[in-house]
C-alpha cells in the first residue's frame, strides 16, 4: 500500500505491485480524497533502470477505464 499526497491538499492511497519491470498503483475505493473515481497507472522500467514510462487511466462510478495522461518519471544524478 502506497500513499500520494500534494501541495493542493489531495490525499489518495494506491494499492501497489512491481513484477518483471512494469509497475502499478491502483486506487480502487474511497480514500482520503473526496473524488468518487478509481485510477490505475501501469508503468515499465527502462533497461538501464533509470526510467519508468507509463499511463494514468480513470474510471467514473459505474464505468469502464479511460486513458488519463502519461507520465515518465527520471532518476537523475
Amino acid at each position: 500500500m502506497g500513499h500520494s499526497f500534494d501541495s493542493r491538499g489531495v490525499a489518495r492511497r494506491y494499492a501497489m505491485t512491481f513484477r518483471q519491470g512494469v509497475g502499478t498503483l491502483t486506487r480502487e475505493s474511497l480514500d482520503f480524497s473526496p473524488f468518487e473515481f478509481r485510477q490505475q497507472f501501469t508503468g515499465s522500467l527502462s533497461g538501464d533502470g533509470a526510467t519508468i514510462r507509463g499511463t494514468w487511466e480513470k474510471a467514473d462510478p459505474g464505468s469502464g477505464c479511460t486513458y488519463d495522461f502519461d507520465l515518465s518519471y527520471t532518476r537523475v544524478g
